[in-house]
């Protein structure tokens, strides 16, 4: 599920009384749907739970975020887990790599909008 459609479900929980914590992957996006509560880990995308069959690291990941729910008080705020994928940023060099058979745009840190006005939006919304 794309991170803005969590977004919108955990806002949505929220209002009726009901926890939520976004686990994300894409800041940019995350920060644009403005969860009520989110941590964030630079890993590729998809693997908010943490790299397939690493129990400990998924275990690990679980409980920090946890512990960053019981504390997180501030709406929107996003809190920036410390873990980090194993074998280091390896995985962003394939990510960019236009000669493997993944033909997605390429990632980067510059968030795109569909229309100006939600650039005004999201920038308003973040503060910036």
């Amino acid at each position: 599920m794309c991170h803005q459609t969590v977004c919108l479900i955990a806002r949505y929980l929220e209002k009726r009384g009901i926890p939520t914590l976004v686990v994300a992957t894409a800041l940019d996006i995350v920060k644009f749907g403005w969860p009520p509560r989110a941590v964030f880990m630079d890993f590729p995308l998809g693997h908010g739970g943490g790299p397939l069959f690493n129990p400990d690291k998924q275990l690990s990941i679980a409980r920090e975020a946890l512990e960053v729910c019981e504390s997180l008080r501030e709406p929107g705020k996003i809190i920036h887990l410390d873990q980090a994928w194993p074998g280091g940023d390896v995985w962003k060099t394939a990510a960019n790599d236009q000669s493997a058979d993944d033909v997605r745009s390429p990632r980067d840190s510059m968030p795109r909008y569909q229309f100006e006005e939600d650039r005004r939006l999201a920038e308003a919304a973040a503060g910036d």
